[in-house]
């Protein structure tokens, strides 16, 4: 056995013992150590790095690395294999993406408008903002030798009144404390109850009684019984689980006031930037659980808590949790192997779902507290692109509305209050900082802005964070693009075509844009942007535009019948969108039909929280929603190949890019 030092800058040092041949982004992996590895380890990316300070290591050459770099002790976890005792630096940058991720500032004004429009809008097409859950006190008479009637029978008829229920239910779990409360509380209690219309789906249900006299033809369930005096909310989480980010709300159910927001990076990313890598890592041994407990146990648990810790709340007070998850992201968090989701015919275990205990998760809730699933509608369209729909209201207007999310992956909704389509492309890796060389998530050092002068092709960008940059995220990509094709530095192709300081050429040609020369880098290296990453991005934006024709196309449409375009994601917070328009990436129509309507995923879990009736037509919008399969649709790789220029092989589609 061999000493391993995984020195953490700025954190501390992490020493594993292991065997020779070991490798080392496996060895990292287990115990906790984040290294950012896109492409889940098959060496494709070269994000990997961690630098040899003592030691050796075994493993083989990358063609990531250079001459130098290899000299100066770099090399990638995943191509690296334990061979001796070493030591190694593991950088801020590789474990950015979990701690230091660019997400929406669910505090900021504009999103606290996107979310204040949303229980208006809730109001205006008829769906109340109730969640069937509030709290009632009640005040029992106490049992004497005269009066021997047993607790729960005491309980369940005060409440019935209190509650004007024809009958209550009352769970062991809360049987099970009962007797103990009501003396501490003197028989004076305050009474969280919820509506039901039916015995609750895998309830445990220990007994129920009818209200004397009762006329009401409700039921409720007693969910939780708290000392009279008790003034703490009760309370719901939303969440919506991204590919990338997750971020939740702490919500009082009784108002539907937002007590607190946070968001996260999601812990599964170490085992790669999409789903289909992640879904890989599933199948190894041990990858259920593992992928598993990275989003619960390392991801939502503290964020959970630090919610809690904000709205100075317990986890106790918590009855409800709605979640907003891609497909594949709903199978990982509830530990069931997503792997026929990846092969032919593409079938998940389930696209809705009963409502959960969410211990059966692993989370620590009111002991009734029940767990909630937007609802998938296919393979690739989850419970986010449902949950958004509702939000946006888009099934509830006549006009020609198209809803594109872009995150990690991206889910594109078209339709009317006649009709929806919904469909998914592949188009994420790359904005995501995969597949492009000195790509990075949107974390502190990210270029994600850029304005480069028509004249000497000389960069102006904006860093995340401020100082010097680290490399180019998704909404920079798109920015140098669509300059470089603007000030004709590029053709259509993605060559080169003009000369210049910044213009830098292989022995064999091929040209790369400096977007910061390496004195002016964090990596003190060239931060460029080559034809071969300029190529693998026209493929991304093309797999968006040309999913967007493929679904309108058949239908008898044309871009020019959308009246409006929502975009929504943490990829679209930052798009500019003249520049994704230039470039072919979305559909040439006036910029005012543009708008960025935030986080639709989490609003739409927030509004399935608050609102029974947001859930019921939840359930419709997905029951009525049609789900496009694009690799079965015929016509969409002409569609593909079509668009795989810029702006499109096609320029009367584009006639506003000159």
């Amino acid at each position: 056995m061999y000493r391993i030092v995984f020195r953490i800058e700025s954190g501390e040092d992490v020493t594993i013992f292991a065997a020779d041949g070991e490798n080392l982004l496996a060895l990292a992996r287990k115990a906790n150590i984040a290294i950012d590895a896109p492409c889940s380890g098959n060496g494709s990316c070269g994000k990997c790095r961690v630098r040899l300070l003592e030691g050796n290591v075994g493993g083989v050459q990358s063609r990531h690395l250079s001459d130098e770099e290899r000299s100066s002790g770099w090399v990638l976890a995943c191509d690296s294999t334990v061979s001796g005792d070493a030591s190694l630096l593991v950088p801020d940058i590789a474990s950015a993406y979990k701690s230091r991720m660019k997400v929406a500032d669910l505090s900021s004004p504009a999103e606290t408008a996107i979310f204040l429009s949303l229980r208006q809008s809730l109001a205006e097409i008829g769906l109340t903002l109730d969640s069937g859950i509030r709290a009632v006190s009640i005040r029992l008479t106490e049992p004497s030798l005269d009066d021997t009637m047993p607790d729960n029978e005491r309980l369940i008829r005060a409440a019935a009144s209190a509650l004007g229920a024809s009958a209550v239910s009352l769970p062991f779990k809360v049987l099970s404390g009962m007797p103990d409360i009501l003396r501490g509380s003197e028989f004076h209690l305050r009474c969280v109850a919820a509506e039901r219309h039916g015995a609750r789906a895998g309830g445990d249900i220990f007994f129920s009684g009818s209200a004397a006299g009762g006329s009401s033809p409700g039921i409720a369930e007693i969910l939780g019984i708290l000392p009279g005096d008790d003034t703490s909310p009760v309370c719901g989480l939303a969440i919506d689980v991204g590919t990338t980010t997750i971020s939740g709300l702490l919500v009082d159910l009784g108002s539907g006031d937002i007590l607190a927001k946070a968001n996260a990076g999601n812990g599964q990313i170490r085992y790669g930037a999409d789903v289909i890598n992640r879904i890989i890592e599933q199948q190894k041994p041990g990858g259920v659980r593992r992928l598993q407990l990275a989003v619960t146990e390392e991801t939502l648990e503290p964020l959970i808590d630090g919610l809690c810790s904000a709205a100075n709340v317990s986890r106790g007070s918590i009855y409800r949790m709605a979640v907003a998850s891609n497909t594949t992201m709903n199978h990982l968090l509830l530990g069931i192997n997503a792997n026929f989701l990846r092969t032919e015919p593409y079938i998940p275990a389930f696209f809705e779902i009963e409502p959960l205990d969410p211990s059966h998760v692993g989370f620590s809730l009111a002991p009734t507290s029940e767990l909630f699933f937007a609802p998938n509608i296919g393979s690739y369209v989850g419970g986010d692109i449902t949950a958004g729909t509702l939000a946006c209201a888009m099934w509830d207007r006549p006009e020609m509305s198209l809803l594109i999310d872009l995150g990690t992956n991206g889910e594109i909704v078209f339709g009317n209050s006649d009709f929806l389509m919904a469909c998914a492309c592949s188009a994420g890796p790359a904005f995501e900082g995969g597949d492009i060389g000195c790509g990075m998530r949107a974390t502190d050092g990210a270029i994600e802005a850029c304005v480069i002068d028509g004249d000497s092709l000389e960069p102006e960008s904006t860093v995340i964070g401020g100082g010097k940059p680290v490399g180019l995220c998704g909404s920079g990509l798109i920015d140098v693009v669509a300059e470089l094709f603007r000030t004709s530095t590029i053709n259509g192709r993605g060559k080169f075509i003009r000369e210049g300081r910044r213009i830098l050429r292989d022995k064999y040609g091929t040209g790369s844009y400096v977007l910061a020369f390496a004195g002016d880098s964090v990596t003190a290296r060239d931060i460029a942007l080559s034809e071969t990453d300029i190529d693998n991005f026209i493929r991304a934006k093309a797999a968006i535009f040309s999913a967007i024709m493929s679904m309108i196309t058949p239908l008898g449409f044309s871009a020019d019948d959308i009246d409006e375009v929502m975009v929504a994601g943490g990829i679209g917070s930052g798009i500019n969108i003249r520049n994704a328009i230039g470039i072919g990436m979305l559909p040439d129509l006036p910029v005012s039909k543009y708008r960025y309507i935030g986080n639709s995923s989490l609003c739409g879990a927030y509004a399935m929280l608050v609102s029974g009736s947001a859930r019921e037509r939840l359930g419709e919008i997905a029951r009525n929603m049609t789900y496009l399969e694009l690799s079965a649709q015929p016509g969409y790789m002409d569609e593909f190949i079509a668009a795989c220029f810029l702006p499109h092989t096609d320029e009367t589609l584009f006639p506003s890019v000159k």
